[in-house]
């Protein structure tokens, strides 16, 4: 009896490891939603002519990635394209890296993945629960890449973001597309393709900016019908000018008489 007991407890003990592990998070949480991402905007990272791996391979892996502000401004909208694979070394892998690439195309100066919640690599990222993953973890989240044919994929991503100065910005980080066993192949920085069409979608109020803008703070903008008011004081100012303007033309009147 009190060896059953022992099994079951520890079965028990068990079990909760391995949903812990199942459910791993980031050290400060899951990934928030993105907002606020300005409308119009696209971002583009193309892989270079060169690979960086000097390894045997036919030439460097050839595509690109492109994002977009997600509708509302909410997330960011993939858009990912991949051709002459190795011929081995897959499932590939592909990230957004922390660090731009450098002048010299160094991807390992690119440093680890986005990672604003300090989650780590492991356990590995669980596409069930895209929120508990890495935030640069594209393909952890939306798919690997089987097979050395080229492949294209698109998908919405809430958890990164096309505002400048946000956490979960990617514009100014790269891409890093890597053999299965994580060596870097190649890398590439991002460049914006389109600006914005000066709409910004208004920011949830659960998603503080630091400041009010100009219609939550009650500030109105001044249209094309809009008056200057002007006081009594300054009536009998303008009043005192205009009489004095016409004085001169008055005196020269009379002088011709």
């Amino acid at each position: 009896m009190r060896f059953s007991n022992i099994i079951s407890v520890s079965a028990i003990g068990a079990s909760g490891v391995l949903a812990q592990s199942n459910n791993a998070t980031g050290q400060l949480g899951d990934a928030a939603v993105q907002t606020g991402n300005p409308a119009g905007l696209s971002v583009k990272a193309t892989l270079p002519e060169d690979p960086f791996w000097t390894g045997p391979i036919n030439g460097n892996v050839q595509g690109s990635l492109t994002a977009t502000s997600g509708a509302g401004g909410v997330g960011v909208d993939y858009e990912v394209s991949f051709s002459n694979l190795p011929s081995e070394g897959g499932p590939f892998i592909y990230h957004i890296h922390t660090a731009p690439v450098p002048e010299n195309g160094n991807c390992t100066s690119t440093l680890a993945h986005l990672d604003q919640y300090i989650r780590g690599e492991d356990p590995a990222c669980d596409p069930s629960r895209p929120q508990s993953c890495q935030q640069g973890d594209l393909s952890g989240k939306y798919g690997h890449i089987n097979g050395t044919g080229p492949y294209a994929v698109k998908y919405h991503d809430p958890y990164t973001s096309l505002v400048e100065g946000a956490g979960a910005y990617i514009a100014n980080r790269s891409l890093v597309f890597h053999f299965a066993n994580k060596t870097r192949i190649t890398c590439a920085n991002f460049t914006i393709l389109g600006s914005t069409n000066g709409t910004y979608p208004p920011s949830p109020t659960s998603y503080p900016t630091g400041g009010s803008s100009g219609a939550s703070a009650g500030i109105s903008s001044p249209t094309s019908t809009s008056t200057v008011p002007v006081t009594a004081a300054a009536a009998g100012a303008l009043n005192l000018v205009k009489s004095l303007a016409v004085a001169p033309m008055v005196v020269a009147f009379l002088a011709l008489l």
